[in-house]
């Protein structure tokens, strides 16, 4: 399930994020990436302990625990710490898949990468390529969104990013330990329950509403694993 989500971050702390992003100091980005990943890596990231990464994460964090759309699609156990890439002068990442297993650095815990998340911050029209293009059974969906918009989609996709021709690429990537690990199960439910939203407020305060609603939480509780 891939899912486009608006507004996670608003046009100001975009652009607080920018200017954070513009005056820190970048590293390549091969040190988050595993052996077959970093062969085709191709760009910087903020360090994961930096000062700067720290705070834009925060920020990010309380803004998707606010944001009911990832909620939903994503059903969230654990998120790892928001990292930070930067994209420019023909850099691009090639076809790869995420880590199964992140270990959240400082810490002794492990997350299960169920979700992958990409949040853009920069505005599409001030650069050139890096597209996102996921594949999945049905093809190859691509993906260059508006600046503070994220989308989300399962972890385990083959996926690419575009070489940037023109312009620079800004954006938070990290991922999600789901409550629910198998992306039919969360598809699912994330149709059910926007079925749900569409039917109450086309009907308010429908008794139907409560039977679907606890169809929908009895079979998170079949699913979920917390």
């Amino acid at each position: 399930m891939i899912v486009h989500i608006p507004n996670v971050l608003s046009q100001e702390q975009v652009t607080h994020c920018r200017d954070v992003m513009n005056r820190a100091t970048w590293v390549d980005g091969r040190v988050t990436a595993g052996y077959q990943s970093s062969v085709v890596k191709d760009n910087r990231q903020l360090a994961e302990q930096s000062p700067e990464a720290r705070e834009l994460g925060e920020m990010i964090v309380a803004a998707l625990e606010r944001n009911p759309l990832f909620i939903t699609a994503a059903l969230p156990l654990r998120v790892f710490p928001p990292l930070f890439n930067r994209y420019e002068g023909g850099e691009n990442f090639g076809a790869h898949l995420d880590n199964s297993i992140r270990q959240i650095p400082g810490t002794p815990f492990r997350i299960r990468t169920d979700v992958s998340a990409t949040l853009f911050l920069s505005n599409p029209a001030d650069y050139d390529g890096g597209e996102l293009v996921i594949d999945d059974v049905y093809g190859a969906h691509s993906a260059k969104l508006p600046a503070g918009d994220m989308i989300v989609y399962p972890a385990n996709s083959l996926h690419h990013v575009n070489a940037v021709t023109r312009g620079v690429r800004l954006a938070s990537f990290f991922w999600v330990q789901s409550m629910v690990r198998d992306d039919g199960q969360r598809t699912l439910l994330f149709d059910l329950d926007m079925s749900i939203n569409q039917i109450n407020q086309a009907l308010p305060n429908h008794p139907g509403v409560v039977g679907l609603t606890n169809c929908y939480h009895n079979l998170l509780r079949r699913f979920a694993e917390v």
